[in-house]
């Protein structure tokens, strides 16, 4: 069992930067690649970004590439998301999740919201 709490979210002016960190307890965090992932409001969540297990690589989706970066610490057990440039778009709330086989996400977090002003 793994649970995960987000935060860092905020109000950001466009073009402005916030980091969010996602702590996890429990074991092995070293095993499950890590994502991040996101909802507007009236929309679907969609995927942002994830981490392999260890660290050394990433996948984005288009809509965030060039302007956010994920890095994990495992030693800490967090999993941080850097964004970059943000767009009053990027308003959303944020959750980050754990994948066990690197697929479907078996855990979630509560999720931290991102609002970013024009």
């Amino acid at each position: 069992q793994v649970q995960l709490v987000e935060s860092g979210g905020g109000l950001v002016q466009a073009g402005g930067s916030l980091r969010l960190s996602c702590a996890a307890s429990g074991r092995a965090f070293s095993t499950y690649v890590m994502g991040w992932f996101r909802q507007a409001p009236g929309k679907e969540r969609e995927f942002v970004g994830a981490i392999m297990r260890s660290g050394f690589s990433t996948n984005f989706a288009d809509s965030v590439k060039g302007r956010f970066t994920i890095s994990r610490d495992n030693a800490k057990n967090t999993v941080y998301l850097q964004m970059n440039n943000l767009k009053p778009e990027d308003t959303a709330i944020y959750y980050c999740a754990a994948s066990r086989l690197g697929k479907d996400y078996d855990y979630w977090g509560q999720g931290t919201q991102v609002t970013v002003s024009s």
